[in-house]
C-alpha cells in the first residue's frame, strides 16, 4: 500500500510497456501494441529484442518498410541473430527487394547450414523470381533438415500453381492441412487449386470449408462469389458479393460484379448504377469501363462508347479476351489506331488467340492492305482452322485481290461450317460469277490472240 503511487524508474516503466505492447500484440490490438512498444524504445532504444518486437508488429499491420528499418537497427545491436535475419530476409522479399533477400537467406545459411526457415522461406523468393528450379531444390534441402515442416509444402504448392500444375499444387496444399489444420488459408488456396483443375464440386467443399472456420474473410467471399459466377450460380454469387457490401458498402470489385449480374440479367438501368458506384469508390479499377462502352454501343452512343474504351485501354489490362473485344469495339467506332493496340496487347499476353489475328485482318482489310489483312486471316485459320468468320473474311479478301481459287476453298469450308449462313452463300454466288467473268474474258482473249 505504501509503494503504490512511488515511481519505480524508467527502466521499470520500459520494460512493463514492452510487456504490456505483448500482451496487445497477442490480443490483435496492434495500434495499442505499437503506441506501447514505442513508448519503452524512447526510454531504451538500445534494446534490440525491442526492436525486433516493434518490427514484427509493423510487419502485423503491412508497413513492411517500416519493419525492415527496425529489423536491421535490431540486427546493428544483435549482429548474426538468424531470427532477425530471417525475418528481415522475408520482408526484403515481400517488398520485392530480391537480391537482397537471398543475399540475407545465404548468410543465415554459412552461419548455420541447418537453420531450416532459410530453405524453407527462400522458396517463396525463388517463386517470387520465377526460378522454380531454385525453389524445388530449396524444399528438398529443407525437407532433409524437417521433413514435416507444413510451411514447406505450402510454399512449394505456390511454385507449383504458379507453373499450371494444379494436381501437384493440391498434394502439397493437402499436406501443409495434414500438418497444420489451423494454416491460415489453407482451405482455400486448395479451392483454387480444384477451381483451376476444373474439380468444381471439390473446390466448392473447401471454399464452404474455409469460410466454415473464417465467415469473415473478404477474400474468399469475394473469390467464392466469382468461382459461383463462373459455374453459373448467380443468385449465389450475387448474395457473395453482397456480403461483402454489408461489410465494406465501397467495395470496389463487388459493387463491379453486382453490375456485371444485373447486366448479365439484361437489368441495364441497374448495372450501369452499379458500375458508376465502382468507379466512383476506385477509379482504376477495370472493367467498369468496358462494360459501360458496351452498353453505350448498344444505345448508339459511339462517342461515349469510344471515351470509356480510351480510359480502360490506359489501364494496364492483361485479360486478353477482354482487349479482344475491345479491340472489336473500336473497329465497329472505326478507330484502326486504337484497335489495333490493343489487338496486339492481347497478342503478348496471349499469343495463340484466333480472333485477335481475325481482328486485326479486318482493320487491315478496312485500311485496304488486303495482302496483310489474307496473311492475318491465314494465321488465325492456322490457330482455329473452323473459325467461320475469319474463313468469311478471307473469302472476301481473296475475292477482292482476284484470289478465286483461295477464295472458292475458303467459302467451302465456311458453308460446310454454317451451312444456313445467308452472307456465306452471298459471298459464294460473287466468287462463281467473277470466275464466270474470268473465263469469259479468258475465252475472248484467247478468240481475239487468235483472229489476229
Amino acid at each position: 500500500m505504501l509503494f503504490d503511487d512511488m515511481e519505480f524508474g524508467s527502466y521499470d516503466k520500459a520494460e512493463r510497456k514492452a510487456n504490456k505492447a505483448h500482451e496487445f500484440y497477442e490480443d490483435g490490438r496492434m495500434p495499442q501494441a505499437l503506441e506501447a512498444i514505442e513508448t519503452a524504445l524512447e526510454i531504451n532504444p538500445a534494446n534490440g529484442t525491442w526492436h525486433f518486437n516493434k518490427a514484427l508488429t509493423l510487419d502485423a499491420i503491412d508497413r513492411f518498410d517500416d519493419a525492415i528499418n527496425e529489423y536491421e537497427v535490431a540486427l546493428q545491436l544483435n549482429p548474426g541473430d538468424l531470427e532477425i535475419l530471417n525475418s528481415l530476409a522475408v520482408d526484403y522479399t515481400r517488398i520485392g527487394r530480391y537480391d537482397q533477400a537471398i543475399e540475407t537467406f545465404e548468410r543465415i545459411q554459412e552461419l548455420e547450414p541447418d537453420f531450416e526457415p532459410c530453405y524453407c522461406n527462400r522458396i517463396i523468393t525463388y517463386t517470387e523470381m520465377g526460378l522454380h528450379d531454385l525453389a524445388e531444390e530449396m524444399f528438398y534441402i529443407a525437407q532433409q533438415i524437417k521433413p514435416n515442416c507444413a510451411l514447406c509444402f505450402y510454399n512449394i504448392g505456390n511454385s507449383l500453381f504458379a507453373r499450371g500444375q494444379y494436381q501437384k499444387a493440391v498434394g502439397c496444399w493437402l499436406k501443409t492441412a495434414e500438418l497444420e489444420m489451423s494454416h491460415p488459408q489453407i482451405n482455400y488456396r486448395i479451392a483454387q487449386a480444384y477451381w483451376s483443375c476444373g474439380d468444381y464440386e471439390k473446390a466448392k467443399a473447401y471454399f464452404l470449408s474455409e469460410l466454415r472456420m473464417n465467415p469473415g474473410d473478404l477474400d474468399v467471399i469475394f473469390d467464392f462469389g466469382l468461382f459461383q459466377l463462373e459455374t453459373g450460380d448467380l443468385e449465389a454469387a450475387r448474395e457473395k458479393f453482397n456480403r461483402i457490401l454489408e461489410f465494406n458498402s465501397l467495395y470496389a470489385p463487388a459493387l463491379f460484379y453486382r453490375g456485371e449480374i444485373a447486366f448479365q440479367d439484361g437489368d441495364y438501368a441497374k448495372a450501369v448504377d452499379y458500375f458508376n458506384k465502382a468507379l466512383e469508390s476506385d477509379d482504376t479499377i477495370q472493367g467498369p469501363r468496358y462494360r459501360l462502352a458496351q452498353y453505350a454501343l448498344m444505345n448508339d452512343e459511339k462517342s461515349q462508347a469510344r471515351s470509356y474504351l480510351v480510359n480502360e485501354m490506359k489501364l494496364a489490362l492483361e485479360d486478353g479476351d477482354t482487349l479482344v473485344s475491345m479491340g472489336s469495339m473500336f473497329l465497329t467506332l472505326g478507330d484502326l489506331g486504337c484497335a489495333a493496340h490493343c489487338l496486339l496487347r492481347a497478342i503478348d499476353n496471349n499469343s495463340s488467340g484466333a480472333d485477335a489475328y481475325y481482328y486485326l485482318g479486318m482493320a487491315s482489310a478496312m485500311r485496304k492492305e488486303y495482302e496483310e489483312a489474307s496473311e492475318l486471316f491465314s494465321h488465325s485459320l492456322d490457330i482455329n482452322s473452323e473459325h467461320v468468320p475469319a474463313l468469311k473474311d478471307s473469302a472476301k479478301v481473296y475475292l477482292m485481290i482476284g484470289r478465286l481459287s483461295d477464295a472458292s476453298d475458303r467459302i467451302i469450308k465456311a458453308r460446310e461450317l454454317s451451312p444456313e449462313d445467308s452472307e456465306i452463300k452471298s459471298i459464294e454466288r460473287k466468287i462463281k460469277a467473277a470466275k464466270l467473268t474470268k473465263n469469259i474474258k479468258e475465252y475472248f482473249s484467247r478468240f481475239l490472240h487468235k483472229s489476229s
